[in-house]
Parts: C-alpha cells; sequence; structure tokens
C-alpha cells in the first residue's frame, strides 16, 4: 500500500470521495498530498470532503490554501466561494462568484448563492432584487425561488414567499409526496371538504405551522392531520382539526391533501404581507405532567431553567446553530439557579463523558415523546435553547423562552431584533461573528443575572 504510485493514490481517494466513504477519502488525500503538495484541485478536493463532513473551520483553511495555489482554476474558485458562503464571509463570496459570472454568465447556481449571500448579511430587499433579476434570466433554475423565498420569508413578504416556496419540491433535499388522493392546488375551494394535512420537514416546522389549522376550519374545512408519532400526543385535539393521528384510517373520507407549509396560501394573497397567526395551543397530558413533577420536585425552592443546545444531528445546518453543552456551564455557577437539560440525541454521550450531569440535571434522556418534553418546560422557570423544536415548543406555550441564534439565523428570527412576531413572548440572542459563540453566551448570562435581580 505504501509504495502505491501517487496517482493510483489520488484515484483511490476520489474513488471512496465519490462512494461517501470520507474517512477512508480523507486518509488518502493526505497521503497523495504528502507526495504531490502542489496539486490545488485535489487539496480542494479535500477542502470540500471537510465541508461535508461539517469541519468548517478546517474546509475554510483548505480552500484559502488552494485558491491561492491557483485562484483561475473555475472549480476551485466555486469551491472557496462556497465554504466562505457557509461560515458567513459573504462579501468575499460574492466577489468571487462574480468573477465567475463574468467567465460564465450562465452559471444560475452563482445568481442563486449571490442572493443566498446577501440575505446572510440582513440585505433581504437587495437579495429580493437581485433574485427577481435572476430568475428572468434563468427561469430553469429551482435554487433561484427557492432563495427567493427565503428572502421574502425574512422580509415578511409572506404572500410571495409561499408561493415562491413551492420550489423546495424541486431540491434534493425533499421528495414530493405520492397519495391516493388529489392534490390540493391554490384556487380550489375547500367549504365543505374533508382535507388531509401531511407534515414535512422538521418537528419545529410542525409546531410552526401549526397555527394555520384554524384558518382552514374558518374556511369551512373538515381537517385531519397526519403527524409524526413524537408529536402526536403534544397535537392531540389541537384547534382546527377533528382529527389527529399517525396512520390514516383506510376508510377516511379524504377530498383533498395539501402540505404542511402550503396552509398558509390559504392565509396571504399573492402579493401580501401581514401578521402570522397566534401560535397553536399544545396539548400536555396528564401523566407527562406527573412525571415532570416529580422529575423537579427536589430544586422547588431554586430557579429552574431548561437547556437545550443542539437540534437534530441530522440536520444539514445543525452545527451552525448548535454549541456545546459546555457552553452553558457558567451558568450553573450562578447562586440560586439549577439547569436541566431538555435535550435527547447523540450529543449526549459528550455530556455524559464529562460530567456535566453533575450540575446540569438530565430530564429528557428518558423521554418517550415531546409531550414530556413539553411537560418537563412547564414546570422551568425559564427556556434557554438554541434554534431547535424546544424554541417552537416553549414559545407555543408561552413558556418564558431566550433563543440562541448563531448569525444566519433562520428566517422567521430574521438577522437583527430581540423579539419575533411568530412567539411574542420569546426573547433572541444573537451571535457576534460567525462560529463564536463566546460572545452571545456572555449575554445570556449577563441578561440572566440581571432578570434574577429583579424576581
Amino acid at each position: 500500500m505504501t509504495d502505491r504510485p501517487p496517482a493510483a493514490i489520488r484515484d483511490a481517494a476520489v474513488a471512496a470521495h465519490r462512494a461517501g466513504k470520507l474517512d477512508k477519502a480523507r486518509t488518502l488525500y493526505v497521503r497523495y498530498l504528502t507526495a504531490r503538495p502542489d496539486d490545488a484541485g485535489i487539496l480542494s478536493n479535500l477542502g470540500a470532503l471537510f465541508r461535508q463532513a461539517r469541519q468548517y473551520d478546517m474546509a475554510r483553511r483548505i480552500q484559502a490554501r488552494a485558491y491561492a495555489m491557483d485562484p483561475e482554476a473555475p472549480g476551485i474558485r466555486n469551491n472557496y466561494a462556497n465554504i466562505l458562503s457557509d461560515v458567513g464571509a459573504y462579501d468575499r463570496s460574492i466577489e468571487l462568484r462574480r468573477i465567475i459570472l463574468a467567465q460564465n454568465p450562465d452559471d444560475a447556481m452563482q445568481e442563486a448563492m449571490i442572493g443566498r449571500c446577501l440575505r446572510g448579511m440582513g440585505r433581504y430587499d437587495d437579495a429580493i432584487a437581485h433574485l427577481e433579476a435572476a430568475r428572468t434570466r434563468h427561469p430553469e433554475e429551482s435554487e433561484i425561488p427557492l432563495q427567493l423565498a427565503f428572502a421574502q420569508l425574512a422580509a415578511g413578504h409572506y404572500g410571495p414567499a409561499f408561493r415562491n416556496y413551492a420550489a423546495r419540491w424541486q431540491s434534493e433535499e425533499l421528495t414530493p409526496k405520492d397519495l391516493p388522493f388529489p392534490k390540493w392546488d391554490e384556487g380550489t375551494e375547500i367549504a365543505g371538504k374533508t382535507v388531509l394535512v401531511v407534515p414535512e420537514q422538521g418537528f419545529g416546522d410542525a409546531i410552526l405551522f401549526a397555527r394555520f389549522f384554524p384558518e382552514l376550519e374558518k374556511r369551512g374545512a373538515r381537517v385531519l392531520y397526519l403527524t409524526e408519532k413524537p408529536l402526536a400526543r403534544l397535537f392531540d385535539g389541537i384547534a382546527g382539526t377533528d382529527w389527529v393521528g399517525t396512520a390514516l384510517p383506510r376508510d377516511a373520507p379524504v377530498d383533498c391533501w395539501m402540505n404542511l407549509m402550503d396552509m398558509p396560501l390559504l392565509v396571504y394573497g399573492p402579493n401580501e404581507d401581514g401578521t402570522p397567526p397566534p401560535p397553536a395551543a399544545l396539548t400536555i397530558p396528564q401523566d407527562s405532567r406527573d412525571r415532570a413533577e416529580r422529575i423537579v420536585a427536589p430544586w422547588a425552592d431554586t430557579f429552574r431553567i431548561g437547556v437545550v443546545w443542539s437540534g437534530s444531528a441530522t440536520y444539514k445546518g445543525n452545527g451552525f446553530r448548535s454549541f456545546s453543552h459546555r457552553d452553558l456551564l457558567p451558568l450553573t455557577d450562578i447562586p440560586g439557579v439549577q439547569l436541566f437539560s431538555l435535550y435527547k440525541g447523540p450529543y449526549l454521550e459528550a455530556f455524559n463523558a464529562d460530567g456535566a450531569g453533575a450540575v446540569i440535571i438530565d430530564t429528557a434522556s428518558t423521554d418517550r415523546d415531546f409531550a414530556d418534553c413539553a411537560a418537563t418546560m412547564a414546570r422551568m422557570d425559564l427556556v434557554i435553547t438554541s434554534d431547535t423544536v424546544s424554541a417552537h415548543i416553549a414559545g407555543s406555550m408561552g413558556i418564558p423562552v431566550w433563543t440562541v441564534l448563531h448569525w444566519d439565523a433562520f428566517w422567521v428570527w430574521r438577522h437583527k431584533g430581540e423579539t419575533t412576531d411568530w412567539y411574542p413572548g420569546m426573547r433572541l440572542f444573537r451571535q457576534h461573528r460567525p462560529l463564536d459563540w463566546t460572545g452571545v453566551m456572555d449575554d445570556v448570562q449577563t441578561a440572566l443575572r440581571t432578570h434574577l435581580e429583579g424576581v
């Protein structure tokens, strides 16, 4: 193996990379580059691998080196622009993408990504203007209306945004559903019809959009909601629905179906802004409430804070929006405060490995579903969470909640301000710099100390 010629090692590395065998590919890339350190293209391949593995600092470092070696190579320039977009270096990313477009005006993806960068800078109007013009030039590129939708959502232009958001079904991340019922089309009357609403994307999205069920009911529809099991008890009897379940009965009289995130099309006209409906009222079963009471009973005289530091590990953007449980440890030093972990997932391994459970009480590892989690939240004086489903649960329940955001936040939170119209009782805390949680966590600690002085 060690005697293989460099070209053979290079080819094996590329083959492993294409096959998704990232650990093997990384080892082979490094071995090849040791022998051929001047191969900028393979170095850029390694940078792309690090990006794929969500090792963003390393990806940026590698791509910067590859670009310095060969700044005229289109593929290297594109790879460098991509990681710069990821880590918030938007001005430089736009600069590189404009160079690419000058050489290849038909590269529609560069147009889409320029719009994405402008939105990431909070320049919503500029992003919208750019993307609308780009859509005229490249009507076939689905990424352009998708990025336009995100910019319009952040700007509060909900009518056009949710219509452009139909482009999500043309992306590689979502698979359109195939159901044995007619799909609802905008403009089709739903009064007197039984409408099946089906979930899409994340659990937080389901809670966020549940507020629109009553809007269907107001328009005379009978609403069936096919939910996912972790949310089923939380959604039991939710306003605006006639039935909620995880498996549709065979004899269900369905007239048409719609995706969860298409419900706003009934509320906002094509050119309409507006204030979102109030959050949905969630159901917490009594057995979950009893369980939560037993868990927190020993700390009845403390200021109880539920904490969540990560969302779903499978979500591709989770590495940006999530922080470490260790970032929360300074809060445990504040007198009279007790932290409770509301997190359940693979990152509990690190939490358990370093003994953090001695000062942050684990309540969630035995949760059966989100109803158990919500019941524990209801026994907290405050919830501090990353941008994940727990923020939507607490916001919907009216529990005091502080949501800690990365620099390029989800459209609901936008890029400025401490509040959001979607959850009026929520307080937002934002990263000062990309990939740096220190400053914003200092803000949280300062705010908590100030808050406790007034309690």
